[in-house]
């Protein structure tokens, strides 16, 4: 399996007057294409800055970020913003829908910054609607006619709907209850099991359990990298497998 992300010597620093924050430590680390992969820490280890890093969102102080060996890192902020367009989709704790507009409208929004079809691009979002569980119905409510569950799905839809090489997800289910955390699982999975591939941060097991690969991070350095291998819903040692990693990972 090839790399889609590499990263080298990567440091984050932030300075705030005369103090300065190391958030991110000579990190390097290969993200492949394909893999769930799960950044896991304890609260400001650095995992968002991580994934704000490897996105393209943030830049690193330090060290580099290759995406399919092409230096991300040097480009300017303009080339940033094609390069986020043209290959990333992202899903946040807070979903971001825009409440003026219609479920369909805050999806074909973000795909109209690549694709002038709207025609074709109004039957792809549908697809993907239907997909992820929503029904015919909510297409043209506004976001605030919806469940929490409801709006993290179409903000998962909008994430994908130019086709990204990778999602990046920042604890997508931090906001939501034990049933829409369930089925924001669920879609996450299944785009995982059509080849998908996934950076997630996440604090909750329950969601780490859903990826593939999980990464420890713990004072800006990665002290962990389990293999859980596919995901299994009712395999008991998977869950076992990475409650032990944790615990050793001082979890």
């Amino acid at each position: 399996m090839d790399n889609i992300l590499s990263v080298k010597d990567l440091c984050k620093t932030f300075s705030n007057e005369s103090v300065q924050q190391h958030v991110l430590k000579n990190l390097n680390l290969e993200i492949r294409r394909g893999d769930f992969t799960v950044i896991m820490g304890s609260s400001g280890s650095g995992k968002s800055t991580l994934l704000y890093a490897l996105s393209g969102m943030d830049r690193p102080t330090l060290g580099s970020v290759l995406y399919q060996g092409e230096d991300i890192s040097r480009y300017s902020n303009d080339e940033l913003a094609v390069f986020r367009r043209r290959h990333c989709g992202f899903v946040f704790q807070q979903n971001y829908l825009n409440d003026t507009m219609s479920v369909l409208d805050n999806v074909m929004v973000s795909g109209l910054l690549v694709s002038k079809n709207r025609k074709a691009l109004a039957v792809r979002a549908k697809e993907l609607l239907l997909q992820v569980g929503l029904s015919e119905n909510v297409f043209h409510k506004f976001p605030t006619q919806l469940s929490g569950g409801e709006q993290q799905r179409v903000a998962m839809v909008r994430g994908i709907i130019n086709e990204p090489e990778i999602l990046f997800a920042d604890e997508p289910t931090g906001a939501l209850n034990s049933k829409n955390t369930e089925a924001v699982l669920n879609v996450l999975t299944g785009l995982h099991q059509r080849g998908q591939s996934i950076v997630m941060v996440t604090h909750d097991m329950k969601s780490a359990r859903r990826g593939n690969r999980i990464l420890y991070l713990n004072d800006g350095v990665i002290t962990g990298d389990l293999e859980l291998g596919a995901y299994e819903s009712k395999k008991r040692e998977r869950h076992e497998s990475l409650t032990h990693f944790l615990q050793e990972m001082g979890w």
